[in-house]
């Protein structure tokens, strides 16, 4: 079936709120032409309601790079739900692997993440994948299993419309390494086929699934050709409005 695609710039710990707004300003023109794919920024939490001035009237959709599981509370230095919604985010990214990889986040915390911003009408980018490590030891059909049954434990199948899984290797994050088309089409598809098997055909069919990894703008049309790619997660390219804007662009 066609999904519509979704082009996903993460832009981790890098804009001020005027360097946010430029940035803004430049990917909103970027994609005004495009009626058939999504498009959505991850600025820093202290850079989103500038980013949220700067994409007003658009159809570019806002995203926090992490959420807390509670709408309140003793939580210091976490983001909630609510708050992401008063700072005009409508999606949030969970299970990164740098939140994995250096903050030590778990299966647990990330599926807490995971159901606590359902609960608030959130999007929910639910990153997974393997390291380096991990792939070479014929690993990873089984970590990306665990990662999956784990993160989405309880997250009922009505609930899974609002869900958008992306895959990124770890070892081919900001590294400069990519999967080769084929690697990152034999793991989408085996995602694809484990969320039949823990829901249902129709919700794995309607299911994006995203590829983080180096995504730049010369490797982005070979992989979009693939049955089951359905846009990228993009780091490092989404920092540059011309890149970004051609990766938006891909044919």
């Amino acid at each position: 079936m066609s999904r519509r695609s979704l082009i996903a710039g993460n832009w981790k710990m890098h804009t001020t709120a005027g360097e946010a707004k430029l940035l803004a300003n430049q990917v909103a023109a970027a994609c005004a032409e495009f009626s058939d794919r999504d498009v959505l920024l991850a600025p820093p939490f202290t850079a989103l309601r500038s980013a949220a001035d700067a994409l007003a009237g658009s159809a570019v959709i806002l995203a926090g790079q992490n959420v807390c599981w509670e709408p309140q509370g003793a939580f210091t230095g976490e983001i909630s739900p609510p708050m992401l919604r008063d700072a005009g985010a409508a999606a949030a990214i969970v299970g990164h692997s740098e939140r994995r990889q250096i903050f030590m986040e778990s299966d647990e915390m990330i599926n807490r993440r995971m159901i606590g911003g359902l609960k608030h009408d959130l999007m929910m980018i639910f990153c997974i994948g393997e390291t380096l490590e991990q792939r070479e030891g014929g690993e990873t059909f089984s970590i990306l299993e665990q990662q999956i049954r784990q993160g989405l434990s309880e997250v009922p199948a009505l609930e899974m419309g609002r869900v958008v899984i992306a895959y990124e290797p770890v070892w081919a994050i900001g590294t400069g390494k990519t999967a080769t088309t084929s690697q990152a089409q034999e793991a989408h598809a085996f995602i694809r086929g484990l969320i039949e098997g823990l829901y249902e055909k129709e919700v794995a069919a309607h299911l994006r699934i995203l590829y983080g990894g180096s995504v730049k703008s010369t490797n982005v049309d070979e992989l979009m050709t693939q049955p089951d790619i359905d846009g990228a997660l993009v780091g490092g390219a989404a920092l540059d409005a011309a890149s970004f804007g051609r990766i938006i662009q891909y044919q």
